[in-house]
């Protein structure tokens, strides 16, 4: 029984250092971008709006985000960057000699583009919302409780613009609070809440802290008529000024994006999509571009590269504020980009292949 090899040596050679290259620019444009997210988690964090125990968090959902989004440069670069190295040490001449033409070419790279392509889409539809999602969330609750991480033991502190002061005795290493002094302040109206502990709660989306086993008054000052109350657990509502947590497409789940009427949450699903969809049209574009002189400096065809990627991101993004603005419909203000980006391939095919061949092609001339 004659044995069938998914992969030969030249596929084994082309996955190999596809996917060593892929990895290895997708580090480097991720630490990039992430060291300069976290000198702004760092000021966020010296500036208390977030805790020190919120940066690692942070910045590991950062990672994730920036990995999901960087995905389809890294692919474009490293097969523009591993062909044109095998143009210029001879090797695709090699190849060339051996019966390997470009469709073999493009074979042996997608064997290691459509497992990455795969990858990008369970980042882009599932792991990247729920990345986006936890960085919101972290970030609003962080900023609820930018008063209360001013308490600390043994000294008054002000919350809310003074209209709550505490007073703390002792906060365990579990962070709750012992022996506590509350005054609270609503209108003309004061109250004095004492409790021998207290914590942090976040309840139905809000920011509470609750005391256990204490005594309340409240009352005006100067009046007779004051209510006094024992209580064994008693909730204070925290007010912020950070205002509601908003739900942002970005982290909202993709089923929930398929639902969507409006054209912000389309704009939305439809750049999620587009992730896997560039990863393939790109590494289509780079097999014809990749193609340099022997003579050609390190970096061949790079330079071009780089503007034809910007372009096609930015088209991106400007159809799909057309879109939302109703200036183009909505089919097209995802398929714009590729029927574009088609033309320009078939361009790319044209010139690998040489005028005269093509030509004589069309005419039935060469077999």
């Amino acid at each position: 029984m004659r044995n069938i090899r998914l992969l030969s040596v030249m596929d084994r050679m082309m996955v190999s250092d596809l996917l060593k290259t892929i990895f290895s620019v997708l580090a480097v444009l991720v630490i990039i971008i992430v060291s300069r997210n976290f000198i702004k988690i760092l000021k966020m964090a010296v500036d208390g709006l977030i805790s020190n125990e919120a940066i690692f968090s942070i910045l590991g959902l950062k990672i994730i985000l920036a990995g999901a989004s960087f995905l389809v440069p890294s692919v474009f670069v490293s097969v523009l960057m591993v062909l044109g190295r095998m143009y210029r040490d001879q090797e695709m001449s090699a190849l060339s000699s051996a019966g390997a033409g470009v469709w073999r070419l493009y074979l042996a790279v997608f064997k290691a583009i459509i497992p990455v392509a795969l990858l990008s889409v369970w980042m882009a539809l599932y792991v990247s919302p729920w990345a986006a999602d936890k960085v919101e969330q972290v970030i609003f609750e962080q900023k609820q409780s930018i008063g209360v991480r001013a308490i600390a033991a043994g000294k008054f502190s002000e919350y809310n613009q003074g209209k709550l002061i505490f007073y703390v005795e002792k906060i365990s290493a579990d962070n709750v609070m012992h022996d506590v002094f509350v005054q609270n302040k609503r209108g003309s109206d004061e109250g004095i809440v004492t409790a021998e502990t207290a914590e942090v709660r976040i309840i139905d989306g809000a920011l509470y802290i609750v005391f256990m086993n204490g005594e309340r008054v409240q009352g005006k000052a100067g009046d007779v008529d004051f209510i006094f109350e024992v209580f064994s657990e008693y909730a204070m509502r925290l007010e912020s000024g950070s205002g509601v947590k908003k739900s942002k497409y970005d982290g909202m789940k993709t089923e929930l994006l398929f639902k969507a009427q409006d054209l912000e949450g389309l704009r939305e699903l439809y750049r999620r999509l587009s992730i896997p969809l560039s990863i393939i049209v790109l590494t289509v574009m780079a097999v014809p571009l990749a193609q340099v002189s022997p003579r050609a400096g390190v970096y061949g065809n790079l330079l071009a590269a780089f503007l034809i990627y910007f372009s096609f991101a930015n088209f991106e993004k400007v159809n799909a504020s057309w879109m939302v603005k109703g200036i183009i419909p909505t089919w097209l203000g995802f398929w714009g980009v590729y029927m574009l980006a088609s033309v320009f391939i078939v361009f790319l095919l044209v010139r690998l292949y040489g005028y005269t061949w093509v030509l004589m092609k069309l005419r039935g001339k060469v077999i």
